[in-house]
């Protein structure tokens, strides 16, 4: 046996740890989930809860990290699913470490305990982030509603998806920081607002071929209604199956042959406008309106 040491270690400066917290047996009864940052338990979740219960040992249960809520609940910051395995054995309380943190906070602490200790979606980290208000999970989501594009907190089959959902969130996060919003918005777009509008339409692949067509050449960007029509008459399930057959062929990766394709389809469909200046972006082909990007 050794002794807790820190010798060697470099003390942290201006540390605020925040209240000291609690620890209590808590009625299961009274324990909340908040939806938008902890996802349902589906899949391995499921399977999960089932394998903690089958071998349920209080000695392998951690206390379940918890804040007080309205309502005299307690919020579940981390330990969904040992709560879950614990009721479904039988019991009625679990052990919990209450911590005062408001929603903001919790989301955080979300985000620190579980992106560390497993594996959890960058979706549900993105959802976090959001409740959290961190800058670039802010500016991801805003880009989304702009698209009318609704990303997934949790992995979902294609074919439980419904049009203009993204499971792609890694992808529209790389492209905003590559391209920026307007070509992120407009080849969002052009899948939501045109015939491909359908599910598992949003693909990480398709979404990065359409943002390097557009940054290549704004003039295709940010010409309006002229684009979407032409995306009418462009089938991108269709170029992404090629893609994907070609690429046991060549080379070439999935993301370059969508991106030559998309990129042939246009010039073929809308040969390049002369530059005069009008340049405007696309908004919602019901009410012709131009791109709703603001300063």
């Amino acid at each position: 046996m050794r002794p807790i040491s820190t010798e060697d270690l470099e003390k942290p400066i201006g540390v605020c740890a925040g209240a000291v917290p609690m620890l209590q047996w808590l009625r299961i009864e009274d324990l909340v989930v908040d939806p938008t940052y902890q996802r349902p338990i589906v899949g391995q979740g499921r399977r999960n809860v089932i394998r903690i219960a089958s071998a349920f040992s209080w000695s392998c249960f951690s206390p379940v990290v918890v804040a007080p809520v309205e309502g005299g609940k307690f919020v579940i910051i981390d330990g969904q699913h040992r709560t879950t395995a614990a009721a479904l054995v039988g019991f009625d309380t679990v052990p919990c470490q209450v911590v005062i943190a408001a929603r903001e906070q919790q989301a955080i602490a979300f985000k620190a305990i579980n992106g560390i200790t497993v594996p959890i979606s960058p979706m549900a980290l993105h959802a976090a982030a959001v409740v959290a208000r961190e800058p670039w999970a802010i500016d991801v989501a805003d880009v989304c509603v702009r698209a009318d594009v609704e990303l997934l907190r949790y992995p979902l089959p294609v074919e439980r998806q419904r049009p203009g959902q993204t499971m792609a969130i890694g992808a529209i996060s790389r492209c905003l920081r590559l391209y920026g919003a307007a070509t992120v918005i407009t080849a969002l777009q052009c899948i939501t607002q045109t015939a491909n509008n359908r599910p598992g339409a949003l693909t990480a692949r398709l979404i990065r071929g359409l943002c390097e067509v557009l940054n290549s050449e704004h003039r295709w960007r940010d010409s309006g209604l002229a684009l979407l029509e032409a995306f009418d008459a462009i089938d991108l399930a269709a170029i992404q199956s090629d893609a994907a057959m070609r690429t046991g062929m060549t080379r070439v990766s999935q993301v370059e042959s969508i991106t030559e394709q998309i990129r042939v389809d246009l010039a073929r469909l809308m040969p390049l406008p002369e530059v005069d200046g009008s340049a405007h972006h696309l908004g919602s082909r019901s009410s012709l309106a131009t791109h709703i990007l603001s300063d």
